[in-house]
């Protein structure tokens, strides 16, 4: 009995002292701290230990210009720029470009770290005390679902940036209804919605549009519908079709640039200004666009000449089958090279005024079994079709992201509306 009372008194005493708060002035001889403070990260910096600067690359500048201005001698330069030789390169500062400097809070006479960064998706840091070190840091992507929706005033571009939209989904709609839909000859009160993804970093800053997962356009009364589908996953191929499972593509794109402004078309009875007004049969489509606008392959093909002559100054040649072949005149550079294997889409070369031309164009003609002819009046083959074995399941794909685009309204929002909506979008998307 008296051996259970002891043990009983025993569990109390530890339940009691268990139980009992310690008084704070015991917790400092237990280490227990009273306060932590939260990490407040700059490049991975905490600068509740660190004081920092940043200024702006200036000319002349150099890494160890920089360091010296700062009070690390020339031979400790050195010996960081020998430790980080090969993982950082810090030879090549661009003028205007910002970088930091960090300084303990213990010491605030030459810097720990050194941070470039020109960049909002990466940074070059450098560590230039005790265990020096460089690296490159890549920042988190975050992507962002959005919707939008406008009418059309002047043109798709300024719609965009009137509203408060990133302008790039004007090229990303140019290039998915390139055979549907001419942006040079939109109407006012045509509309538009469109569900694509947006990437970020640091929570905020923008760094372009990431993809159009679905679109539809409201044009000269008609209703057109695109829908983002990988038709080969293996290879990442991705593609968009209207509603009943027709690839918005053709075999050739309309013409060989992102926006296609002619200003001269197929014509054997033009008179060319060049030539002293005496009429000359001109067998091309002539596209206006400043120099060095990429120009694009209108489809699939073999480059089987890429060369400079005097007329068509530097110039390309691809042979898409035994039916068709393309043309690239006036080019300021040429990319593709003789044998090469090119998609539609690819840059080729870019816009110049080589040869005979009086502006920057590109000459763009097209032969039709050997004979040169007007691509415009052609009835040209459509793409490789959706297979059937897809088709099941491309129609299912899209049921909730047609309904969704469906309940989308068309409005006339005014900027502050389209950026506060995003803003609480933002929001909502990243908590």
């Amino acid at each position: 009995m008296n051996k259970m009372y002891r043990a009983f008194k025993l569990i109390l005493f530890l339940v009691f002292f268990s139980c009992k708060k310690i008084p704070q002035n015991q917790s400092d001889k237990l280490n227990i701290p009273s306060e932590v403070k939260v990490p407040n990260l700059l490049y991975g910096i905490d600068l509740n230990q660190y004081n920092f600067k940043t200024q702006k690359i200036k000319w002349g500048d150099t890494f160890g210009k920089i360091l010296e201005d700062n009070g690390i001698d020339y031979p400790e330069v050195y010996k960081i720029l020998k430790e980080i030789k090969g993982k950082v390169n810090v030879r090549k500062l661009a003028t205007g470009k910002p970088y930091s400097l960090f300084f303990s809070k213990d010491s605030t006479l030459t810097p720990e770290y050194f941070v470039y960064h020109p960049d909002p998706k990466a940074y070059t840091l450098v560590h230039l005390k005790d265990s020096l070190y460089g690296d490159v840091i890549k920042k988190p992507i975050k992507k962002i679902e959005f919707e939008v929706s406008g009418m059309i005033k002047s043109s798709l571009y300024e719609t965009m940036k009137n509203i408060g939209v990133n302008e790039e989904i004007t090229y990303h709609l140019s290039d998915i209804y390139a055979w549907t839909i001419d942006f040079f000859r939109l109407q006012k009160g045509d509309k538009f919605k469109v569900i694509y993804t947006e990437k970020f970093v640091d929570d905020s800053i923008s760094i372009g549009v990431d993809r159009i997962k679905a679109a539809c356009f409201e044009h000269k009364g008609k209703t057109l519908y695109a829908f983002e589908y990988v038709t080969n996953p293996k290879k990442g191929i991705i593609d968009y079709f209207d509603e009943n499972a027709k690839s918005l593509r053709r075999a050739f794109l309309r013409g060989p640039l992102k926006f296609n402004r002619i200003t001269s078309r197929y014509n054997l009875r033009r008179k060319i200004s060049y030539y002293g007004n005496r009429v000359r049969p001109h067998k091309g489509t002539d596209f206006a666009a400043s120099v060095g606008t990429p120009i694009l392959a209108t489809a699939n093909g073999t480059v089987i000449k890429s060369r400079y002559s005097r007329g068509n100054g530097n110039y390309v040649t691809i042979k898409h089958n035994n039916i068709y072949t393309t043309q690239y005149l006036h080019m300021k550079k040429r990319k593709a090279k003789i044998g090469q294997f090119v998609k539609q889409g690819d840059i080729i070369g870019w816009v110049g005024m080589t040869g005979n031309t009086s502006g920057p164009h590109v000459c763009y003609r097209f032969w039709k079994n050997g004979r040169q002819v007007d691509p415009f009046k052609q009835k040209l083959p459509d793409a490789k079709p959706i297979s059937n074995d897809l088709i099941a399941k491309y129609s299912k794909h899209i049921i909730p992201i047609k309904t969704k685009l469906d309940c989308i309204k068309f409005n006339d929002n005014s900027k502050s509306e389209i950026a506060e909506n995003k803003s609480k979008l933002y929001a909502k998307n990243s908590s």
